[in-house]
């Protein structure tokens, strides 16, 4: 098990943003650098994490404003927030890794791979990259009723989140808890990255990025048209962990996926 360090170190960038993140293992071991979700904060890896092996390292990061991250910045997308976690990577002087992406968390992934194309070497989506009404980039009209939803009520916005992304045999308490947590994201930044994510363009990223591409998907969640139309590019790793947030639920069995679809040192 990969030993956890609760140190929390942080990197400077423009606009008052001070980005917050750990890191466990050594620096000389596979490294695996992890991106939460929308709403979500870097600690959710850490159950997970304990079951990688001792000698991997593992650098988990939170997002401008979610967690421990602040910033002032109005600019939320994923090609930005893809600059935070690069000034990371530099931070530890990161010269290889796999990257690790929940959710939304998978979108800022690919565009790292994007960015840092001699650094990160494959990417690996969490219940990513299969919700199409989410990817890729929705017209304006059908972005626009969404996002309005979470203008007039932010609480209830993030609610039908929490039930999109739960399964028929979900713990209530434990969506009480995933609910509580997305919910105390400040709107702004929330509706800011939601609105940056339905904007984004999920196949001009895929054509951009030459790295190998897998996500572990969610059985009860996965829209059988995603791997219809992205079989060819991600490879999708169906399985029956538990519900969206199934790393929390779940973490050996995730841990033990995430070996399995690492493909690259």
């Amino acid at each position: 098990m990969t030993s956890v360090d609760e140190s929390v170190r942080t990197v400077s960038r423009a606009e008052d943003t001070t980005i917050s993140y750990t890191v466990e293992g050594p620096a000389g071991g596979s490294t695996w650098v992890c991106i939460h979700g929308w709403g979500c904060r870097r600690t959710d890896f850490a159950p997970a994490a304990a079951f990688l092996p001792a000698s991997d390292r593992v650098i988990s990061v939170d997002l401008a404003g979610h967690g421990d991250s602040t910033s002032a910045r109005t600019d939320w997308t994923m090609a930005e927030f893809a600059r935070d976690v690069a000034a990371v990577l530099d931070a530890e002087s990161v010269a290889r890794c796999v990257v690790v992406g929940h959710s939304m968390g998978g979108a800022v992934a690919l565009e790292l791979a994007r960015l840092r194309p001699d650094t990160v070497t494959q990417v690996v989506g969490l219940d990513s990259f299969h919700y199409l009404g989410l990817y890729p980039a929705v017209d304006d009209t059908a972005a626009r009723g969404l996002l309005q939803t979470f203008e007039d009520d932010f609480s209830a916005g993030v609610r039908s989140l929490v039930v999109m992304g739960s399964v028929p045999d979900t713990d209530p308490a434990f969506g009480e808890t995933v609910f509580a947590k997305m919910s105390s994201v400040a709107p702004a930044v929330g509706v800011g990255a939601l609105a940056a994510m339905l904007r984004w363009d999920m196949d001009e990223a895929l054509a951009a990025v030459p790295h190998p591409v897998s996500t572990l998907a969610v059985r009860g969640l996965l829209d059988p048209a995603a791997p219809e139309r992205y079989g060819d590019r991600i490879d999708f790793v169906v399985h029956e962990l538990g519900s969206h947030h199934f790393l929390l639920e779940q973490p050996a069995g995730t841990a033990t996926l995430l070996l399995a679809a690492r493909t690259t040192a």
